[in-house]
């Protein structure tokens, strides 16, 4: 699919409200979209991972027997098949195995809380669970779960669970192949949950296919793409970015359980590793704690990134350590099936502020409190439209009518797009900080800092005010005693408006409070403002 002709567009109607550009030539579902890769090239490498490397036609027969092992004990088309499992072979293959049934795969953080587990298998009713067998303690029983009728653990033995060696013995009788609608819901993410209870986004077939067609055509890939996994398969971008569009290439995805720098830079130089995908955090480490001169990368041409800026020191080490290597900024989320939109080839140096522009058959709108579309280059509410977007969450209407209005999600981050297509994303809404009338966003703060020796992470939040309404109240986890408030303020007013610097910095001894998924919780951040003691003002 390198010329141009795959990649023609046209207006297509569905959801039953949506009116959306799409991509004329695609493959009929995700299943079809992998079995063409297997039919291409059977014997091409597929998945690697803790040494075991599988080809195309070895991953498509056990993921035939999965399908027909489960559709033996009554799993069927459309029941709920959830996956509780670090970055393995097992993952991918019953993920495959569930779409080759027709099943809507469930993909969970294994850092998610008991609580949290059991509050997903419940809200989706999932008749399987697969999971590791170190994750066994999770899961609660049938009193609670009483839909959950099988699980199957990988590893070891886990009261309640069958092996997952099960799931792969031939002798089930071969099922015909599903023919799921493109509309159909065929992955149920569930999002972070920062404020309440998570959401499970729909994600259909229309949806995914044109993300993998938006990476493939925007980061020109290829059918020798070989990438390296190592944000969780559970996330959007792990099974969007990674694994199904890899597959949807015919390349190869080789999987590491748990990020280290020196490990995945040794891994990227043994099995000649070409593209990746990870948040900024990780190329830093990378940058701090490996030596590049022991590894020939010359084969890894694509990075990857999104969830967080970029800095643009950053940009500029790796650009000197990897002459060969394009980052590529994208900007998205689980309810867009990740991409909403990519930078071009070749300008992650010149456009470093910027997440690239809107992806072929998306849209966004810039929009005001009033539901008023704002001139380009002012900041506003970023309306995310097309194919990509989901069609809205489960068993969730309220969340439907509050976050998608006229086919778009209101996505609660403010942004901007100039007058040449570029959108830059300023902050969350909910995270902006008014300090006497004047907007600060918290993201370009944080930005700023990660730049800056002896910052490991920091988060700015809104903290009340009589006089101003709010101030800025920063966090930091440093690893330099030296480092100091006045530094941090002199360091800000060198680069920021004077409104724009912090007024209380405390220094944190433990990490940022995360989510499963690693976003930062402000909302923990705010509860410390009311007994702070070590703020500096």
């Amino acid at each position: 699919m390198g010329d141009k002709a795959p990649f023609a567009v046209r207006h297509e109607y569905h959801f039953g409200d949506r009116l959306v550009r799409c991509y004329a030539s695609r493959p009929a579902s995700l299943l079809a979209s992998f079995r063409r890769a297997v039919s291409r090239a059977p014997d091409n490498e597929c998945l690697v991972c803790d040494g075991q490397r599988l080809t195309y036609r070895e991953v498509n027969r056990r993921a035939q027997h999965i399908a027909a092992q489960l559709a033996r004990r009554g799993v069927a088309a459309g029941d709920r098949i959830a996956l509780l499992m670090a970055n393995s072979n097992e993952f991918v293959l019953a993920l495959l195995g569930a779409l080759r049934l027709g099943a809507i795969v469930v993909p969970v953080n294994i850092r998610e809380s008991k609580s949290g587990l059991a509050y997903i298998l419940y809200h989706c009713q999932a008749k399987v669970l697969i999971h590791d067998d170190v994750q066994g303690d999770k899961v609660s029983g049938r009193e609670t779960l009483p839909a959950l009728a099988f699980r199957f653990a990988v590893g070891g033995e886990v009261a309640g669970a069958e092996p997952f060696e099960a799931l792969l013995k031939e002798g089930a009788p071969r099922l015909p192949l599903p023919t799921p609608q493109e509309d159909d819901t065929a992955i149920l993410l569930y999002t972070s949950g920062t404020t309440g209870r998570p959401k499970g986004v729909r994600l259909t077939h229309l949806n995914l296919l044109h993300s993998l067609l938006h990476f493939e055509q925007s980061m020109a890939l290829g059918e020798n793409e070989r990438s390296l996994l190592v944000v969780p398969a559970s996330h959007v971008t792990g099974v969007v970015a990674v694994i199904l569009t890899l597959f949807h290439v015919g390349g190869c995805v080789v999987m590491q359980r748990e990020f280290d720098a020196q490990r995945f830079l040794a891994l990227a130089d043994r099995e000649r590793i070409t593209h990746t995908v990870m948040v900024p955090a990780m190329y830093n480490l990378c940058l701090l704690r490996a030596d590049f001169d022991q590894y020939d990368l010359s084969a890894w041409r694509l990075g990857g990134f999104g969830g967080a800026p970029m800095p643009e020191a950053t940009i500029e080490r790796l650009a000197e350590r990897l002459p060969n290597l394009q980052l590529v900024n994208a900007y998205g989320a689980t309810e867009t099936c990740s991409p909403a939109t990519i930078l071009p080839l070749g300008e992650a140096a010149r456009h470093a502020d910027s997440v690239g522009r809107v992806v072929t058959c998306g849209d966004i709108k810039v929009m005001d409190s009033n539901g008023r579309e704002r001139p380009p280059g002012e900041a506003g509410e970023l309306w995310i439209a097309g194919p990509m977007v989901s069609p809205g969450y489960w068993n969730n209407a309220e969340a439907d009518r509050a976050e998608f209005a006229g086919g778009y999600w209101r996505s609660g981050d403010i942004g901007s797009v100039d007058e040449n297509g570029y959108v830059r994303v300023l902050d969350r809404k909910k995270d902006m900080i008014n300090r006497a009338g004047y907007n600060v966003y918290s993201a370009e703060l944080e930005g700023l800092l990660q730049g800056l020796d002896g910052v490991v992470e920091c988060a700015a939040v809104a903290r009340p005010d009589p006089v101003l309404g709010e101030k800025i109240q920063l966090f930091v986890v440093s690893d330099d005693p030296a480092l100091s408030a006045a530094r941090l303020k002199a360091y800000c007013a060198e680069h920021l408006a004077d409104y724009k610097i912090p007024d209380f910095i405390d220094f944190l001894e433990e990490p940022l409070p995360r989510n499963a998924n690693g976003k930062v919780l402000k909302a923990q951040l705010r509860l410390r403002l009311g007994d702070t003691q070590t703020a500096s003002g």
